[in-house]
């Protein structure tokens, strides 16, 4: 479920230099205030949609599970660096991508060192989520993309927070309107590029501070030609989307003021079934994109975006960095012909190595409190990965091997939770005791799958 949806802006002048200018300071006061609604809202997941991020080809989405670099911001480099160090979460990307590719969209993840966060992310996940307490995801803005694009992709966050069972918190990352000041300037002299801008900006605040996000949605249009808004106004479309294309919210503006000409705002919006939720404008409503002006069917749509599943050679080790690392001198699975060979697989976190439910004992050896349902889980989340990356998937598994520590503690919950996953795809499995596995957990489990 969605808890609350932000607008906040994406030029960096309130992270770098909010002493610089009242306004900027008040919107980094914005952004502190909306900190804190996040924190207090038992939010699992912070889903950003940058328009700072601009895509070419389809829509990718952050899955290094720790992004870390230095950024400089190319046109405010002169205000200081961007340091950062994130938390994302590349599981719920790998659904995101996948619920978009559903509805016709091209879509993929990315993940390798070094990859460039844009200012307007850096900026909002320092100052929404500045410890990195709630895992992250991020997805960029395709410069070409349209309405009918755009709101697909925001129905496809939908149904993917919907899908992993998170309760998200949800940020447009964008200006208002978007004319900046061509030249240096003093930043105490910095204000709304022009008075027009400003007239449009107030307009359309007004409308998100009564809750009316499906309004501004379906003016953003004549908004983005008005006021030059950010990437035509795609935040709109997607926030919206995302949050159901209604006008039941609780509207909040926190701040709103100049960056570099451009309107910067801080807003926040709170899902409220109790209010009138009626548009006032009717614009056609999309569910799968089909192309721009419907030229392809929705199945043309989603094979055409569809690229070939990944097919290694027939005979080859496969590692994939989505998954934890593997302790020793071994591949995270190996195919050999139309057969898929996974080494055995622990429930440990791709980047952390945290183990869902607990380890099974302190670095001395003294034994600890330990949850065998969740490590399960996490175990044939991890194995589905890999398969995923190997060009396999859960329901070609045709063999199971699963290493128990202790049987007469956790068979009963690991049983429940292997059922939840296999009770349809009917693999066979042998289940054995173990005195030990390398690492402090509780369960493994080795598999053989089809491949295509």
């Amino acid at each position: 479920m969605i808890l609350n949806g932000y607008l906040v802006p994406g030029k960096p002048l309130p992270l770098l230099a909010p002493e610089k200018n009242p306004a900027w300071a008040e919107l980094r006061r914005g952004f502190e205030t909306a900190r804190e609604e996040i924190a207090a809202s038992g939010a699992d997941l912070l889903l950003l949609y940058s328009t700072q991020w601009l895509n070419v080809i389809g829509h990718q989405i952050q899955a290094d599970p720790k992004p870390e670099w230095v950024h400089v911001d190319q046109d405010f480099h002169a205000f200081g660096t961007m340091p950062y160090a994130f938390r994302m979460d590349p599981g719920f990307a790998k659904v995101y991508e996948a619920t978009a590719r559903e509805r016709g969209l091209h879509a993929r993840t990315v993940s390798y060192r070094g990859f460039p966060l844009d200012s307007g992310v850096i900026q909002a996940l320092q100052l929404l989520n500045p410890d990195n307490a709630i895992p992250a995801c991020v997805v960029g803005c395709n410069m070409y993309a349209d309405r009918a694009e755009t709101i697909v992709l925001g129905k496809a966050a939908a149904a993917a927070i919907e899908q992993a069972g998170r309760k998200a918190v949800v940020v447009a990352v964008s200006a208002l309107s978007n004319r900046v000041f061509p030249r240096q300037i003093d930043p105490k002299e910095d204000r709304i590029y022009s008075a027009k801008d400003d007239e449009w900006n107030r307009k359309i605040l007004e409308m998100l501070g009564e809750g009316r996000l499906e309004d501004v949605s379906q003016v953003a249009r004549d908004f983005a030609a008005q006021a030059s808004g950010e990437q035509r106004g795609k935040a709109f479309w997607w926030l919206a989307s995302a949050m159901g294309q209604t006008n039941g919210y609780d509207g909040k503006v926190h701040a709103y003021g100049p960056l570099w000409g451009s309107g910067g705002t801080v807003v926040s919006l709170t899902p409220n079934s109790a209010k009138d939720r009626c548009r006032e404008f009717d614009e056609g409503e999309v569910q799968t994109f089909t192309g721009d002006r419907g030229v392809l069917s929705a199945a043309e749509a989603a094979r055409a975006t569809e690229p070939p599943s990944p097919q290694p050679p027939a005979s080859s080790p496969i590692r994939t960095d989505a998954a934890p690392k593997p302790v020793g001198a071994y591949p995270h699975a190996r195919r050999e012909g139309d057969l898929l060979f996974l080494s055995g697989i622990g429930p440990r976190q791709a980047g952390t190595d945290a183990i869902p439910g607990g380890p099974v004992r302190d670095a001395e050896g003294r034994p600890l409190p330990y949850d065998a349902a969740a490590q399960t889980k996490a175990v044939i989340e991890n194995i589905k990965i890999i398969l995923e990356a190997s060009g396999s998937s859960l329901d070609k598994v045709v063999d199971c091997q699963c290493f128990l520590i202790d049987m007469a503690r956790d068979f009963k919950a690991f049983n429940a939770v292997y059922a939840s996953y296999f009770t349809t795809i009917q693999a066979t499995r042998t289940t054995v005791e173990v005195r030990a596995l390398p690492t402090p957990i509780a369960v493994e489990i080795k598999v053989i799958a089809k491949v295509g």
